[in-house]
């Protein structure tokens, strides 16, 4: 009787202590597993919704970003839900509290001394399936180029160049063929939110499972300049023009000129040349000619290699948007010519 008691008690005493090894064990798995504390850098409306996605979900986040524009909305998303701020630039002792850095859309060489600051490095959100499409407009060189599919990369930040470090996350998408810039800008910054948070609370196996990328693939997509905006109508097919249009969307306006003034064409379709019910189908064009389609109600615009382009819409040097209809009955019935022409302030690229 004696002997079964001693070892109910011995039993239980054992039972207690590896529940106890237990529940230490869980505790330190899940101190281990907690999110570091970030130290976000951004600026605009595509890193809003990283920012946004890491304080909902508890991440203990601060927030460097420029005080330069009165818009930004990264510093008005901070000072609404009084996130820790700090003015661009900073120094290696700011960095001191946190352990990670996040960078989305910052636009700001991240230098070496505050990389090393940040026990984790620093990593970045950016809108390309990396190697393609390095720098700093993806998204734009992505549907002017008729890309297939995109995404987001999530890669380790490294000193001295822009996006050439270890991939830790990859997320890809299929690329409609009449996407605008503003719809995709929109999906991959959502897109990219979704995915550094995933990254961050797995932060430890992602970043034992970089990838490396592969130079032998990588393609650039630089800062816009004016020159991007200029059509060239003997060198760039509907398609191309039509492509760079939808780029551009809601950024920048392709341009021409017209009789030495400059146009910007503000709405552009692709031009189905078939037979009609009402009308035959418009005759070829060189490029650059144009003539006004009355059931359409638009220009008829000839490119390179026999193509065409509708314009429903423009704006001619100094003055308001217009349709294609007010430009036909207001200027082309004592007009010179029917053809756009390469602005002159801008060289063929």
């Amino acid at each position: 009787m004696l002997c079964g008691k001693s070892l109910a008690n011995n039993f239980f005493k054992y039972k207690r202590k590896v529940y106890g090894n237990i529940w230490q064990s869980s505790r330190r798995c899940k101190i281990t597993h907690q999110s570091p504390k970030v130290l976000f850098f951004g600026t605009d409306n595509f890193s809003l919704p990283s920012l946004t996605k890491l304080h909902q979900s508890k991440v203990d986040v601060a927030v460097v970003t420029s005080f330069k524009s009165p818009a930004n909305c990264v510093r008005s998303y901070a000072d609404k839900h009084k996130l820790p701020l700090y003015r661009w630039p900073i120094t290696a002792e700011q960095c001191t509290p946190f352990e990670l850095g996040i960078v989305v859309s910052f636009g700001h060489l991240i230098p070496l001394h505050i990389i090393n600051a940040l026990p984790r490095g620093i990593i970045n959100v950016h809108a390309s399936l990396l190697p393609r499409w390095r720098g700093a407009a993806p998204i734009i060189y992505a549907i002017m180029n008729g890309d297939a599919k995109t995404g987001i990369s999530i890669m380790q930040i490294q000193p001295h160049r822009f996006d050439i470090g270890p991939i830790l996350n990859q997320r890809e998408i299929s690329l409609r063929s009449d996407i605008f810039l503003p719809e995709l800008h929109s999906t991959l910054s959502q897109l990219g939110a979704e995915l550094l948070v995933d990254t961050v609370h797995h932060l430890e196996e992602r970043l034992s499972k970089v990838t490396p990328q592969d130079e032998t693939l990588a393609t650039y997509a630089p800062k816009i300049t004016p020159q991007i905006t200029e059509i060239v109508w003997s060198h760039q097919t509907a398609l191309e023009i039509f492509a760079r249009h939808r780029a551009l969307y809601g950024f920048k306006h392709l341009s021409t000129s017209f009789e030495e003034r400059q146009i910007q064409l503000l709405e552009l379709k692709q031009h189905e040349r078939e037979w009609d019910r009402a009308a035959a189908p418009t005759a070829a064009l060189a490029p650059g000619c144009f003539c006004f389609n009355r059931l359409r109600r638009s220009l008829i615009i000839g490119c390179a290699g026999g193509t065409q382009l509708e314009l429903k819409q423009l704006r001619l040097e100094g003055r308001r948007p217009m349709s294609a209809q007010d430009f036909n009955n207001g200027y082309l019935k004592r007009a010179q010519s029917r053809q756009f022409t390469q602005n002159k302030q801008i060289a063929i690229y």
